[in-house]
């Protein structure tokens, strides 16, 4: 009997496009790590830029090959995060960040509060609000370091987690993965980040004023504004994002546009009958918005006001360039460059930072967010423009819109994380 063999279309044997593009991700990510290998002048930075480097790499040429986004993500992840951190923990090498978090912890239990009362160097300060302190407990009440009391584990747990619960449930594993995968996240996880957990808590709220839970928002962004002032612009936004949520529910549309799932069940406010929708609004964002000050304040306050003096000096007069000591946070952003080369540029640098902030807050009165990932696209935006006009700034300060942005896209589709849903477009 003769047999036929069907003909096999010429692009059957061709790499798919989603894994040529993985591929050129991931070999991206290896050059930028192998560039801060050779030229940071920071040792835990060299350290991590010449592992993760490895990581990527591997995972450039399992893509190529054909294994899955799974395994190469998790050959990527491998390199990027647990091995540069294992190895900073055996040799006790942290970012100057982490030995902040510690020692203000130490002066916290010690002293009643985090800050030093007569700084003069820079690694003297300490520009975080009392909050940070609570990531170098663990350290202090152990009487000293160790690799569990490390203050990054706990601010790298408490920044996963947070996004954790911010992402739609059964939906959370390969966002998570490629998060923390990305360079400008994995760096920070592994030689100490302390704007990791307040981007992991906004993301929190905003997914809970989604979801009409006001006061839970309040509290999550309560506690991300008692670590730094960035998490300040997150409140307003989650504000106009349960006003507009309540007025939607009470209009007898479906609040977060059914990103919630699980709580869509349990809208925001009651239909109360024309002109009835904008006080449940209004009680909603009063709500999130009391809880938000009253968990900051506690948590602030007293530290605040057992030095007044010092806590200016670090967290106000520091930042802001107004001490002796010069903070280092110094990138070639358009606010720096305008600071540094132009005279009068830090006045101007300020002014486009001020229309910008002003800009946001028009857009929301006039077109405020009507989900979670439309309010944190939002933020992100303002965010971002802050980050370029601020006078001192660091590009790792972009891992806030950074995160923001990536958590909106994974959450518009649930499901469909967001590589895993430009793939499959350009598989069809």
């Amino acid at each position: 009997m003769a047999t036929t063999t069907p003909l096999t279309p010429p692009d059957q044997h061709r790499e798919p496009p989603p894994r040529l593009g993985g591929a050129l991700w991931w070999a991206l990510c290896a050059t930028a790590a192998l560039g801060l290998a050779v030229f940071s002048a920071l040792g835990p930075h060299r350290v991590w830029g010449a592992a993760a480097a490895l990581g990527y790499l591997a995972a450039a040429l399992l893509t190529a090959r054909g294994r899955s986004p799974r395994i190469a993500g998790a050959v990527a992840l491998a390199g990027a995060v647990p091995l540069p951190l294992l190895w900073l923990l055996a040799v006790d090498l942290a970012q100057l960040e982490v030995r902040v978090v510690a020692r203000s912890a130490g002066l916290l239990l010690a002293e009643g509060t985090p800050y030093l009362q007569h700084p003069v160097v820079p690694e003297d300060f300490n520009p975080y609000l009392p909050g940070m302190a609570v990531f170098g407990l663990p350290e202090a009440l152990a009487g000293g370091p160790g690799p569990l009391t490390d203050p990054r584990l706990w601010m790298g747990a408490a920044f996963l987690g947070a996004l954790a619960f911010a992402l739609p449930a059964g939906d959370r594993s390969a966002p998570l993965r490629w998060i923390a995968a990305c360079p400008l996240v994995a760096l920070p996880l592994a030689v100490g980040g302390v704007d990791l957990p307040v981007a992991g808590l906004m993301c929190l709220g905003l997914a809970l004023a989604g979801r009409g839970r006001a006061g839970a928002a309040g509290l999550a962004l309560g506690a991300a504004a008692a670590l730094k002032w960035t998490a300040w612009p997150a409140i307003p936004v989650a504000l106009a994002l349960l006003a507009a949520a309540s007025r939607s529910t009470s209009a007898g549309r479906p609040a977060d546009g059914g990103e919630g799932r699980g709580d869509s069940r349990r809208p925001a406010v009651r239909r109360e009958g024309l002109g009835g929708s904008r006080r449940p609004a209004d009680r909603a964002a009063a709500r999130c918005g009391l809880v938000a000050l009253l968990t900051a304040a506690a948590l602030v306050l007293p530290a605040a006001l057992r030095d007044p003096g010092a806590f200016r000096a670090h967290v106000v007069d520091f930042p802001l360039g107004l001490t002796d000591a010069v903070s280092s946070a110094a990138s070639p952003l358009p606010g720096h460059l305008l600071a540094t080369h132009v005279p009068g540029g830090r006045t101007l640098a300020l002014l486009l930072l001020g229309v910008s902030a002003l800009l946001v807050a028009l857009s929301l009165l006039l077109r405020p967010p009507a989900t979670a990932s439309d309010a944190a696209a939002r933020l992100a935006l303002g965010l971002l423009l802050a980050i370029a006009f601020m006078p001192a700034s660091r590009f790792g300060y972009l891992v806030h819109p950074l995160v923001l942005a990536v958590w909106a896209a994974a959450r518009q589709t649930p499901g469909h994380p967001l590589l895993v849903r430009v793939g499959k477009q350009v598989s069809r």
